[in-house]
């Protein structure tokens, strides 16, 4: 993967906008500031918006109304979960009115009730599978009931596979932690409904029938990586958890084909890199690979100066993304 040029805005190349939500529309519970206008922007310019999001404990609802609170306009059609995305993996798999057992929140159990499934909190023998997402509440039984309706033989989903998530506290147990629980008592491993698995994706593009969708994310793991799987372009903004040295070690999976500051970039022109003599070049900077690593020189938008040397570095298989040299180049982008 590599970064590519966009000589029209983003919004008006493609389709649809499948943003996440931490980091890319909201941090904690303050929105970024470019995202209530970039959303409405991409919207005038004729995308479909949807919001998309590896959260299974809250309901649509619940996320469109703190959007719509942000300043973002919202409605529960817009949100996609993974708990949506999960629920529909049992529904292709099992008909109508059979019991799952839902390891999890309020946003996963009305999830797989809205797919006519009946969600249950006790392994019987009617129940044909375990759906599992994140819980604030996750209590030892449930992870019990859970554990032995998946060793007597059922279906067994997560809604995504996140170790850690942010919290007001700090950095949490997410429900990957939870589901290496089950799958370590059992020896079975789950399918993945969140990013960067297909399932989340797929969702969102149905929903909003889109065809060539844009994937903006902060995560290089989740966002980009699943971007890259499902074959679409990815965007990546600085306003959340990746940083630029994060892009710059990234392995080819989890490349973006662009990078922005923020949301607002979807609605952007994004500039090529030009190949040079000895290096590359975007805007006001140049990059020049040498024996002892790269070397960026120049001025202007930072951003520009990044993609010069993210492009420098990944076709060089002999520069250290982590090394003394690329530290320096970044430090002298203002990093």
């Amino acid at each position: 993967m590599s970064l590519l040029a966009a000589e029209r805005p983003l919004s008006t190349i493609h389709d649809a906008m499948l943003l996440d939500l931490d980091g890319v529309v909201y941090i904690g519970p303050n929105a970024v500031p470019a995202a209530p206008e970039a959303v409405d922007k991409a919207r005038a310019a004729g995308a479909r918006v949807a919001f998309v999001t590896n959260n299974a404990g809250r309901t649509p609802a619940r996320i469109a109304e703190h959007l719509t609170q942000l300043g973002v306009n919202a409605t529960p059609q817009d949100v996609v979960t993974s708990a949506e995305a999960a629920a529909r993996l049992v529904s292709e798999r099992h008909p109508q009115g059979s019991q799952v057992l839902v390891v999890g929140d309020t946003g996963l159990r009305q999830a797989v009730r809205r797919m006519g499934l009946v969600p249950v909190t006790v392994a019987g023998d009617s129940v044909v599978a375990v759906v599992q997402g994140y819980s604030r509440s996750m209590s030892r039984d449930l992870l019990d009931q859970g554990s032995l309706a998946v060793s007597r033989g059922a279906l067994y989903v997560a809604s995504n596979d996140d170790a850690t998530a942010p919290t007001e506290w700090g950095v949490t147990p997410a429900n990957g932690s939870f589901v290496r629980v089950i799958s370590h008592a059992t020896g079975v491993e789950p399918i993945i409904a969140g990013k960067p698995m297909r399932p989340l994706h797929e969702e969102g593009m149905r929903r909003t029938g889109a065809r060539d969708p844009l994937i903006v994310g902060d995560r290089l793991d989740t966002d980009i990586e699943g971007a890259i799987v499902h074959g679409a372009a990815g965007l990546l903004v600085l306003s959340g958890v990746a940083t630029p040295q994060d892009v710059l070690a990234a392995p080819e999976h989890r490349r973006p084909n662009y990078l922005s500051w923020d949301v607002s970039g979807m609605n952007d022109t994004h500039p090529g890199v030009d190949r040079i003599d000895g290096g590359t070049r975007c805007g006001g900077w140049t990059v020049t690979r040498t024996a002892d690593g790269p070397i960026a020189e120049g001025s202007g938008d930072r951003l520009d100066g990044l993609r010069a040397l993210c492009t420098a570095v990944w076709e060089d298989p002999e520069t250290d993304p982590a090394g003394p040299a690329a530290r320096a180049a970044l430090a002298a982008l203002g990093w």
